[in-house]
């Protein structure tokens, strides 16, 4: 059987930049912190948030994710849970290397890497998080990862395979009619010198 989001607004946000996105390297669940380009990313999207209505903020407890929400809670005068489910997807013996030629493989279901979960997993996992945030009230802003997003934009009817922005705050609709999500990037404002 396959999950399905609830039809509920939300706002996605993936963590700030660090060393290892800069480079290139596959993170997973390795805890690598932000980097002072992301913190100054997640800055800047805290500004983003202002004024939007958020009064539920669920985050990753990785690190990176957890600082860039908490960044954003400070802005917004809010709380930040975590749910263990919106962590990054475990890439097993590929954490911590280049991102390589198998990615697309793993993301069509046909190869994971030892000790990796599927990407349908990844698909289950997070749309399931989603649903428990959503379910709590709105509008809700979810702080998680770059491949968890991916699986949304599969559940979104979109193609999953985009990379998405560091910090760059993604206002998440339902469709009215048909099946594919609207996924709308706000404009992030510039930072005073």
């Amino acid at each position: 059987m396959t999950v399905t989001l609830n039809p509920t607004s939300f706002w996605f946000l993936r963590h700030g930049e660090t060393d290892w996105n800069a480079e290139g390297r596959s993170q997973g669940r390795t805890d690598i912190p932000l980097n002072g380009v992301g913190l100054m990313q997640a800055r800047r999207a805290a500004l983003a948030m202002v004024d939007r209505g958020i009064v539920t903020i669920v985050s990753s407890p990785l690190s990176r994710a957890l600082d860039t929400a908490e960044i954003v809670a400070e802005a917004l005068n809010l709380p930040v849970s975590t749910d263990v489910d919106l962590q990054e997807v475990a890439f097993g013996t590929e954490e911590g290397k280049p991102m390589g030629d198998w990615y697309d493989d793993w993301i069509a279901g046909g190869f994971t890497p030892e000790g990796a979960e599927t990407f349908q997993g990844l698909h289950d996992r997070a749309v399931a998080a989603i649903n428990r945030a959503t379910a709590l009230p709105g509008p809700v802003l979810v702080v998680a990862h770059g491949a968890l997003f991916r699986a949304l934009r599969l559940a979104f009817g979109h193609e999953p395979n985009v990379r998405t922005p560091n910090a760059l705050p993604i206002l998440c609709t339902p469709p009215a009619t048909g099946k594919v999500w609207d996924v709308e990037p706000v404009t992030l404002p510039h930072l005073p010198a």
